[in-house]
């Protein structure tokens, strides 16, 4: 006689396996079709770090030339270590180096002079790109259908 709890066990546990050939013992997650919520998480993470380096990194003007520039980046990453799409440990390097670009700026100006006009400025504040909104961690494949019935709060349970 075989044991069928063994196979549906291994259906709803993760299928991360780690690099010593261990698997992950965590149940799967019913957002993700086959990750528990935390590998699911890194997976997320590691999808979408690219996009975001370059969503972060673009300045207003092109360039890292102004405080406004420099200001609009550290916003973005502000935004992004809030949202936890970005480690605290990168952003702390991240935020460093923007006070050093900061920090540069007096001695830039005195190469290549700056002549905003206010009307100028608020336009390209106006007209650059928010950042994006984190992605789910639900998987594009998967439906609501898949997804468990939650009961409601406020009925009583039925025995």
């Amino acid at each position: 006689m075989t044991n069928t709890n063994s196979s549906t066990a291994v259906a709803t546990r993760c299928q991360f396996h780690f690099s010593d050939g261990r698997s992950c013992r965590m149940l799967r997650s019913p957002a993700h079709s086959s990750f528990c919520a935390f590998h699911a998480g890194q997976e997320l993470q590691l999808l979408e770090s690219q996009r975001l380096g370059d969503e972060i990194s673009t300045p207003l003007n092109g360039d890292f030339l102004t405080a406004t520039d420099i200001n609009h980046v550290l916003g973005k990453l502000f935004i992004a270590v809030a949202q936890d799409r970005v480690p605290p440990r990168k952003a702390t390097a991240l935020a460093f180096l923007g006070q050093v670009m900061l920090s540069s700026l007096p001695r830039v100006k005195l190469e290549f002079p700056f002549h905003y006009k206010f009307e100028h400025w608020k336009k390209v504040l106006n007209n650059a790109a928010p950042l994006s909104r984190p992605p789910s961690l639900t998987d594009s494949d998967s439906s609501d259908e898949d997804l468990p019935e939650l009961p409601d709060p406020d009925s009583p349970e039925e025995d």
